[in-house]
């Protein structure tokens, strides 16, 4: 069934699909980006589509493999008619500059934490996004760390903790650490319950 949503992409838009494939059930669509919301409202709308449940977005970075450098990832569902589609879009140069592409908040809500979390990780910048700020690392933070021109050993400048009303202190030196490296001196013979 989504094999006929590749069909119905390739006829209502010709040229700006520029490949589609299906490798282990999944059905994808390589777009052109500026009409990367166009077709997501479009794949919605379309009662033979129905795209009407917005899964999952997300970005790859494709250092000196390919050019444009980046691919923007959307998954997308229609559970009227059980099918599924990937669309992808190629964006940014090999310097990742003009890595934009415009937003699908529009199109779904649900995309809004998706696109800051790309924005964040990879610095894809969503053109018309309500609200395209940090979501993961804290404001002050240098880079993108999915990026994989990163070092990996790269040391982020230390911030000051801000003061702000009703937020929690900072974890005590017996708080946050992994569960088995916690340690607990119980004297002998108490319950623990």
């Amino acid at each position: 069934m989504s094999k006929r949503v590749l069909e119905i992409l390739k006829s209502k838009f010709g040229d700006d699909i520029y490949e589609t494939h299906s490798q282990f059930g999944d059905d994808t669509a390589v777009v052109n980006p500026e009409k990367w919301r166009e077709i997501a409202r479009f794949l919605r709308d379309d009662p033979q589509c129905a795209m009407n449940m917005f899964v999952d977005l997300t970005a790859v970075d494709y250092l000196g493999r390919q050019t444009p450098r980046f691919e923007v990832v959307l998954h997308l569902r229609s559970m009227e008619r059980n099918h599924r589609i990937r669309l992808k879009a190629r964006i940014g140069d090999e310097d990742a500059n003009g890595a934009d592409i415009a937003s699908l908040v529009p199109v779904w809500k649900g995309a809004n934490w998706f696109e800051r979390e790309c924005f964040d990780m990879f610095g894809v910048n969503f053109k018309g996004h309500p609200d395209l700020r940090r979501i993961l690392m804290y404001p002050e933070f240098v880079g993108y760390p999915l990026r994989k021109d990163y070092p990996a050993d790269k040391i982020q400048p230390l911030v000051e903790l801000r003061n702000v009303p009703d937020k929690l202190p900072p974890f005590g030196i017996d708080e946050g650490m992994p569960f088995g490296r916690q340690t607990h001196d119980y004297p002998r013979g108490e319950e623990t319950n």
